[in-house]
């Protein structure tokens, strides 16, 4: 119980220190008629349903949360294989899940954590890397999605208070530094690394192992300027390697 009151207060205090708008709605979980459109309806909401029953199940020590980027560790077909030999190579013996889901923002991950993803379980280490969607699909305000982000960082601390979290900066995108897209992640990633405690939440950076020496994206790594090819997971799986085995006690 108090270290689910911590949880709250850290939310609070960097809500006040970083983010202290008046008029400004607080970050919201999708709402229920968003859950009726055919997207959710056709492969969202079963695959919530899928991650609900295998954490129902326990034995979970690793969560990886976010959006396809996350997801497509495990995305099945020949163009995805190599990502899972890296998952199961790293993450295999690791009673690791992945909770990424494509297209997902902020807010939809903020409803599946509220709605039973990590209930019942205690995990040693969750990995967070959210709101490039939040770039991509509305071109959203680097506060607002940073609020998002806060929220989930809030939420999970309430949820899984003996948790540690390793949140990662938002993955760049686009061709060079002046793609619109990057700036709003590189703007993001600019507040999201204050949330950092350094005692159960901690922030890494591992974005330069994409890019060449002059900031370009490297299209060999990641072939459509967002999502990383089997080469590209295994440069994540290495850079992120250190950081996951000392915060998981190994």
């Amino acid at each position: 119980m108090i270290e689910k009151r911590l949880g709250l207060v850290f939310a609070l205090l960097l809500s006040h220190t970083l983010f202290a708008k008046e008029n400004v709605a607080p970050p919201v979980s999708v709402q229920p008629e968003t859950l009726k459109e055919s997207w959710a309806v056709g492969w969202w909401m079963p695959r919530h349903e899928e991650v609900v029953k295998r954490v129902a199940k326990g034995n979970v020590d690793l969560l990886m949360i976010g959006d396809s980027i996350t997801h497509w560790w495990q995305k099945f077909g020949k163009q995805r294989r190599g990502a899972q030999m890296v998952w199961d190579e790293y993450y295999g013996g690791r009673n690791a899940v992945n909770l990424g889901f494509a297209g997902d923002r902020t807010e939809n991950v903020l409803w599946r954590l509220q709605n039973g993803e990590v209930a019942g379980i205690s995990p040693k280490l969750a990995v967070l890397m959210i709101g490039t969607n939040n770039a991509g699909h509305r071109k959203e305000d680097p506060q607002m999605t940073a609020r998002g982000i806060q929220a989930t960082l809030s939420e999970l601390r309430t949820r899984l208070p003996t948790t540690k979290i390793l949140l990662l900066a938002i993955f760049p995108r686009g061709a060079d530094e002046d793609d619109e897209f990057r700036k709003l992640n590189t703007r993001t990633n600019a507040l999201i690394g204050k949330f950092a405690d350094d005692k159960m939440v901690f922030f890494l950076d591992v974005n330069s192992r994409f890019l060449v020496e002059n900031g370009n994206l490297n299209k060999s790594i990641m072939p459509d300027l967002l999502h990383p090819n089997e080469q590209g997971y295994r440069i994540w799986a290495e850079a992120m390697e250190p950081t996951i085995k000392k915060l998981m006690g190994e």
